[in-house]
């Protein structure tokens, strides 16, 4: 079953292998994201560079994971984005930065 995204949660819908991951950037997810990555804004600042690294983004994805399956692992996951590309991840994560910088 695919997860919906709901647009006014700010959630988004990231394809990875046969499965979709429903991203949802809660008050929760963002401060264990921030705890990890640093503050947000800057993270959203080093995005508008073109220099956000690639762990930055899957740690940020990693946390607002919503009802993912129970036996995906970071590093499958981090695998599985990588596969999946950047071009497959830019709308998901455009989403989720436009969250972070506009809240609900």
């Amino acid at each position: 079953m695919t997860p919906t995204a709901i647009a006014v949660r700010g959630e988004a819908s990231l394809r990875l292998k046969n499965a979709a991951l429903l991203l949802r950037p809660t008050f929760a997810a963002l401060v264990a994201a921030e705890e990890e990555l640093g503050p947000l804004f800057a993270l959203v600042e080093r995005a508008a560079r073109g220099e956000l690294k690639l762990s930055e983004m899957a740690g940020l994805f990693w946390h607002c994971r919503h009802d993912a399956a129970a036996d995906l692992t970071r590093e499958n996951f981090s695998e599985a984005l990588a596969d999946a590309g950047l071009a497959s991840a830019t709308p998901a994560l455009k989403i989720l930065l436009g969250q972070i910088l506009g809240g609900r």
